[in-house]
């Protein structure tokens, strides 16, 4: 499911193709994101890219793109058929049972680490995911079991992971994950610019964050 995020929907529609071309399954797309986007404009971007063929998750990302996919508004992106699924990133887990009310065949994906066991609980089919990267074994295991609503097995893991995977929700996800990896011995590696490394607090968190995990047996 690549992303084919783009500042204008023509840019967007020419990535979905290329998808298309490539054999991918889906596409991940962000509202028009260069701007505070009306419910108009919302819908005809997601039309437009929808008329490739392919199915598009919707990607709810309100903080950086000041667009807000309203579980009113999915619904009716969902009614156009321009979408099949959300990556829902608002951290609002309450909006999972009014997406379900409104559009009960529009597919909710995990779009936050940090709100897995919420989503999960509320009916999510996917997860969208960032700290799988350093600890695979876990996270998968904490999937599972959440979407299986077998708590006893979640709930610790959850609570376990927890003050690590609330940093996919930062604006140092990126970074942090990476960090992780490498102390996992994963080779995260260094980020591209402009992202710069952590560095004071913020590092000897995630550091902190991370070496618990390893001790506590997470992989």
């Amino acid at each position: 499911m690549p992303g084919v995020s783009a500042y204008g929907s023509a840019e967007a529609r020419r990535w979905a193709e290329q998808a298309a071309e490539a054999g991918c399954g889906s596409v991940l797309l962000l509202p028009p994101n260069t701007y505070r986007a009306d419910e108009r404009s919302v819908r005809a971007h997601y039309t437009e890219v929808a008329g490739v063929g392919i199915p598009v998750v919707a990607y709810n990302n309100p903080f950086d793109t000041k667009v807000d996919l309203t579980p009113d508004l999915l619904a009716r992106l969902h009614g156009d058929g321009a979408v099949v699924a959300v990556k829902e990133f608002s951290g609002d887990v309450r909006r999972a049972y009014e997406i379900a009310e409104l559009a009960p065949e529009l597919d909710l994906l995990i779009g936050a680490d940090d709100v897995l066991l919420e989503l999960a609980v509320a009916g999510a089919v996917g997860w969208i995911a960032g700290y799988p990267n350093a600890f695979p074994t876990s996270c998968a295991a904490l999937y599972r079991a959440a979407v299986a609503g077998d708590l006893t097995t979640a709930l610790p893991l959850y609570k376990s992971l927890h003050s690590l995977l609330r940093w996919d929700s930062k604006t140092e996800f990126v970074q942090s994950i990476k960090l992780s990896m490498d102390i996992a011995g994963r080779t995260g590696g260094p980020t591209r610019p402009p992202r710069h490394p952590l560095t004071g607090a913020t590092e000897a968190a995630v550091r902190t964050a991370t070496e618990k995990a390893v001790a506590a047996g997470h992989r």
